[in-house]
């Protein structure tokens, strides 16, 4: 039945559009249903307080056609600021330029070979599912280096290989949205949920920083979980390892660690971010920082947390330099310069994306067709009971299902925060609380989806080992990690915010006050 079900998703998930025209296509649908629904004058009660920000005078909130004169003047004359006014695509530009450095120096490369290589016996498991979800900082390091480098040391080992490319892979994948350091996704999808927000409040603010809290405990959750399911389920199930199912000759595979060059080099690396933190923390640490709050003295709304992400840039920027002038790789101003451009080469696909989602969320907000339905929404969880925090088991399951056919984390919650969003925030809940609990869902199902784009790489990685290896196989192999970390990660995500009251994110709330 399982194997039926993960069929019809590739089947329907391949009959979706690319994120790209899908983007474009809800476009003119938003445009089409604003007109249908403008004509017969749909209208809600707007639940906000009298006197609100952007509450009608009569207390309603009409869905505006945007297939009329003004309508269209709006289309036309709104089309550039709403690409360039996209909150996600600076933020994401300016933390990978610093985050590019630091990759294309080799200092993360490095960085990630030394935890794993240098790891005991016992503790290699744990590293290589710990080192893929600090790779998720650096994009598709980790799919790139990190798997492969893991299947051919449980070889070395002695060990199945396929287990360790399956830890690796729950690392990288299953454990997306955690880490200990905030990256490029966090910009990404902070700017996403803010623009939701302002459905129900104009002057809310999600900062990049929102979840770090949260994503920093789940990475040690997260490994641990990974650790457990590699060595008690899926290396038991795989049995001793035998070399005549390979596809080619593993005679030949080497193993590098770092050598004491890059060793010195990252050290050093290491001491240049130690002390750019240390001058970050004169900023924010003392009572009278520059960079704290300028009317309250408070770290909540301050200058600090609004700049996150220049700060992102600086402490992989820094770091990355020093490594890659140390190791030889990075000789002057050219080589950043290189670096950076590379890195923003490799957007094009992003950009475009972000042209048509932009536009699918500015028609969104104008025609009221969110706030109206987030309001019915609201409503009817309301009337089903469903207005307490046991509403997010359904809502994390669901953004795990709608994974398995839109695997990209923005493309999905591009889609689905200007719906949710705002309805989990009439229901009484903040959106960063929103945003944490999407993450776990959209994170969990990546290692068992068709439709994410490495799920061919990781075949192909798999296959060297393994020639006969099948999507199902991948898949059966993957499916307990989906189904440990959806229940222990959820269960975190509840002990954590609602029985110890914690806050997912520096200055986060978990409800929300109008």
């Amino acid at each position: 039945m399982f194997s039926r079900f993960l069929a019809t998703v590739e089947w329907l998930g391949n009959l979706l559009p690319h994120p790209v025209t899908l983007f474009a296509l809800l476009a003119v649908a938003i445009v089409i249903l604003s007109g249908i629904l403008g004509y017969f004058e749909v209208s809600v009660i707007d639940p906000r307080p009298e006197g609100a920000k952007g509450r009608a005078v009569d207390g309603t909130i009409k869905v505006i056609s945007l297939m009329s004169a003004e309508g269209l003047q709006r289309i036309v004359t709104g089309l550039v600021t709403n690409f360039t006014g996209f909150a996600p695509l600076g933020t994401v530009l300016v933390a990978l330029l610093g985050v590019s450095v630091a990759e294309h120096s080799g200092l993360l490369s490095t960085a990630m070979r030394a935890l794993v290589m240098n790891a005991s016996k016992r503790m290699v498991t744990f590293a290589i599912v710990f080192a893929g979800i600090i790779s998720n900082t650096a994009s598709e390091l980790g799919y790139v280096v990190l798997i492969p480098l893991a299947a051919m040391i449980f070889h070395a080992l002695g060990r199945h290989p396929l287990a360790g490319l399956a830890a690796a892979f729950a690392g990288v994948s299953a454990g997306y949205s955690a880490n200990l350091l905030l990256g490029t996704v966090d910009p990404l999808l902070s700017g996403i949920t803010q623009a939701a927000s302002h459905m129900i409040d104009p002057d809310y603010v999600v900062g990049p920083e929102v979840n770090w809290y949260f994503m920093f405990i789940s990475t040690f959750l997260v490994a641990t979980m990974g650790t457990l399911v590699t060595e008690k389920i899926v290396e038991p199930r795989l049995g001793k390892y035998d070399a005549s199912d390979a596809s080619e000759r593993l005679d030949g595979q080497k193993i590098e660690s770092p050598s004491k060059h890059e060793i010195r080099a990252m050290k050093w690396a290491g001491v240049s971010f130690v002390a750019v933190c240390a001058v970050l923390a004169l900023t924010i640490v003392p009572d009278n920082g520059i960079l704290r709050h300028p009317e309250t003295g408070e770290v909540a709304g301050s200058p600090f947390l609004k700049g996150i992400v220049a700060f992102i840039f600086v402490t992989f920027a820094v770091p990355g330099f020093v490594y890659g002038k140390l190791a030889g790789t990075m000789k002057n101003d050219r080589d950043i310069i290189d670096a950076m451009a590379k890195s923003m080469s490799s957007l094009g696909l992003y950009i475009t994306l972000v042209f048509f989602a932009a536009q699918f969320v500015a028609f969104f907000k104008w025609t009221n067709l969110g706030t109206v339905m987030a309001v019915e929404g609201a409503a009817l969880l309301q009337a089903l009971g469903l207005d307490g925090p046991e509403v997010f088991f359904l809502f994390i399951l669901m953004c795990g299902v709608v994974n398995l056919s839109l695997g990209s984390a923005s493309a999905q919650w591009a889609v689905t925060a200007p719906i949710f969003v705002p309805m989990l925030m009439l229901v009484g809940f903040a959106p960063e609380v929103i945003q944490a609990a999407y993450r776990i869902g959209d994170s969990v199902t990546n290692v068992i989806s068709p439709m994410m784009s490495y799920f061919g790489l990781i075949m192909a990685m798999a296959a060297k080992y393994k020639k006969d290896v099948g999507m199902g196989t991948l898949i059966a192999m993957m499916l307990p990690y989906s189904l440990v970390f959806i229940v222990g990660w959820t269960l975190l995500f509840y002990i954590w915010v609602f029985a110890l009251g914690m806050p997912v994110g520096p200055g986060a709330a978990t409800y929300y006050q109008p």
